[in-house]
């Protein structure tokens, strides 16, 4: 059954379960969101939710793993651009704001950026199994504490953050409730008396939020109904508990200029080892398969049977991939699995290859790659779709309609205010001329190595897109697509950040936006009908070409050059 084309789960479960039926749940699996919709679902067959107090899968889990102790590390201001410090005294004033002495955050992306710290926990997110409670005064950080060296243990002291046992984050929600839990802080007395040393007494009062405890007296805590386990919710006062998307969302979401200039970076060496992955690719497909070739669009001449060694799986050519980003400065692991998908294993949007049964490379079929990559500077996500045969005069058409959409969607202006939802459009028009069309969002924002998807924002047909509009210093990729079952798939994808756009007019003295494209790899120009493209899209393509030819330049060798020059050549009269 899937989501959003099925019934949804609790519809499905109250339909086909008996009345005044109970129903189990780990609370600490289900948001608060969840756990409330479900209740209201089943309120109305007599039937209830009931949270277990342990989790019966674990209860027959016969030789679990234990976990695995990965170390916590310190994520630096070179590349955080931000300090612990500085966030804290933002979040403590949105605390005063919204009228609230406390928030607990439970996702992991938020408590790795709030507190400038990263891990391994999570297989491609570098992201620490972590709660965290900020208080007006106070601020915790819920880990194993094995996982925290020294170096980290300063960090967090330092700044003001007491570490306590991953699992007293429970009995410490009981605290925060009855606003007990800044008496148990250690790091507050702590910080507060280096705080005094520094500062003039008059002013002593306001060093780190602590002035707030005095003008705030109202009793929410905050909790991100999305986010928030419904087992740390049950422990609260629901009457004083502010249902609110975190503040960290949106504030994670607008890049600073050093999370900017390093996205960029990051996306000009990930761009490169694209490039070297294709001319490699290249010429694999012609040396083993007999393929025409990246450039020309000749039948393949079918080669003697090789080596198993020598075969060019989906499995296989991606972990070449791989390699090449992993030879990239300041590289840490891919960001998600990559989709390496051959014909129609293309069409399969969210296909994931196995080395035990996934396809060989065909120079007669489509090849799409969907990959990206952590870099301590920044994450990447990119999806090229490229032919080494001779491509079908519909595969081009199709592939030229995902092109006029990626480029409609990337040249966009748009007044502030706009949301993902309005510009969704933008990318599908091209394919709705020819009755075609994708079940997939079209952007989502990207993390500064953090994960690959991020929010709040999205550009999607999907009614969440119209809560947060695009702003200035975010980022959101570019990809529309379109896929033909069992036949073959499309995507492209790129990257982009907005930024102010330079108009005439100011109608409205709204202010607008416009995109930046920062990722770098060429489009296959042999899979484009250039009489399917008009003058300013082929001006767009040439240009963006030539840029991408003179940014990877420097980091390629001369073969590689000389194969991205030909690749980059203008189209077009």
């Amino acid at each position: 059954m899937r989501i959003g084309e099925d019934p949804a789960v609790d519809i499905w479960m109250a339909d086909n379960l008996p009345k005044e039926a109970s129903i189990g749940v780990d609370p600490w699996c289900i948001s608060i969101d969840t756990a409330q919709r479900w209740e209201r679902a089943f309120a109305e067959k007599q039937q209830k939710l009931v949270p277990t107090s342990k989790n019966l899968v674990d209860e027959v889990w016969i030789n679990r793993p234990q976990p695995q102790i990965n170390a916590v590390i310190v994520h630096p201001l070179k590349f955080a651009g931000r300090s612990v410090a500085d966030k804290l005294k933002d979040l403590r004033k949105k605390l005063v704001h919204e009228q609230a002495r406390g928030i607990i955050f439970t996702a992991l992306d938020e408590v790795a950026w709030l507190y400038n710290i990263r891990g391994s926990d999570v297989a491609y997110c570098p992201v620490v199994h972590a709660f965290a409670i900020v208080t007006s005064n106070s601020a915790f950080i819920y880990v194993d504490k094995r996982k925290v060296s020294v170096e980290v243990q300063a960090h967090l002291v330092e700044n003001g953050i007491e570490i306590r046992e991953y699992t007293a984050v429970s009995s410490d929600t009981t605290l925060l409730a009855t606003d007990e839990l800044d008496s148990v802080s250690t790091a507050k007395v702590a910080l507060a008396e280096t705080e005094v040393r520094k500062i003039p007494n008059e002013t002593a009062k306001h060093a780190n939020g602590e002035h707030q405890a005095e003008e705030n007296s109202n009793d929410l805590i905050w909790a991100d109904p999305g986010s928030c386990c419904y087992a740390l919710y049950a422990k609260l006062n629901p009457d004083t508990v502010l249902l609110h998307q975190s503040p960290l969302a949106l504030a994670k979401a607008l890049k600073n200029s050093v999370e900017l200039d390093g996205l960029k970076k990051a996306h000009i060496r990930d761009g490169a080892a694209v490039v070297q992955y294709l001319v490699w690719l290249d010429k694999k497909m012609q040396d083993i398969l007999g393929a025409s070739g990246y450039f020309l669009e000749n039948d393949s001449v079918k080669k003697e049977k090789h080596l198993q060694s020598l075969k060019l799986t989906e499995v296989t050519v991606s972990d070449q991939l791989e390699g090449f980003r992993a030879s990239k400065e300041h590289f840490r692991g891919l960001s998600f699995p990559t989709i390496s998908s051959v014909g129609p294993n293309a069409a399969i949007i969210h296909y994931s290859p196995k080395a035990e049964t996934c396809a060989e490379l065909d120079p007669d079929k489509i090849y799409l790659f969907d990959s990206g990559a952590q870099y301590l500077d920044g994450t990447t996500d990119i999806t090229r779709t490229v032919h080494f045969g001779k491509p079908s005069t519909h595969e081009k058409a199709c592939y030229t309609a995902v092109l006029k959409g990626h480029i409609a969607l990337g040249n966009a202006r748009f007044p502030n205010g706009t949301n993902g939802h309005s510009l969704d459009i933008l990318a599908r028009i091209p394919l709705w001329k020819d009755g075609l069309d994708y079940r997939h969002g079209t952007g989502h924002g990207i993390g500064s190595y953090l994960n690959v998807h991020e929010g709040p924002h999205l550009i999607s047909f999907r009614p969440q897109a119209r809560n947060v509009p695009l702003q200035s210093s975010m980022t959101v990729t570019d990809e529309p697509g379109y896929y033909e079952d069992g036949e073959f798939g499309i995507r492209l994808e790129n990257v982009l950040i907005v930024k102010e756009a330079g108009t005439n007019f100011n109608f409205g003295d709204r202010g607008y936006l416009s995109f930046e494209h920062i990722t770098w790899a060429p489009y296959q120009t042999k899979l484009i009908d250039l009489n399917l493209l008009c003058p300013e899209e082929i001006d767009w393509l040439n240009s963006y070409h030539s840029t991408c030819r003179d940014i990877l330049a420097p980091y390629l060798n001369e073969v590689e050059n000389a194969w991205l020059k030909k690749a980059t050549e203008p189209v077009g009269a």
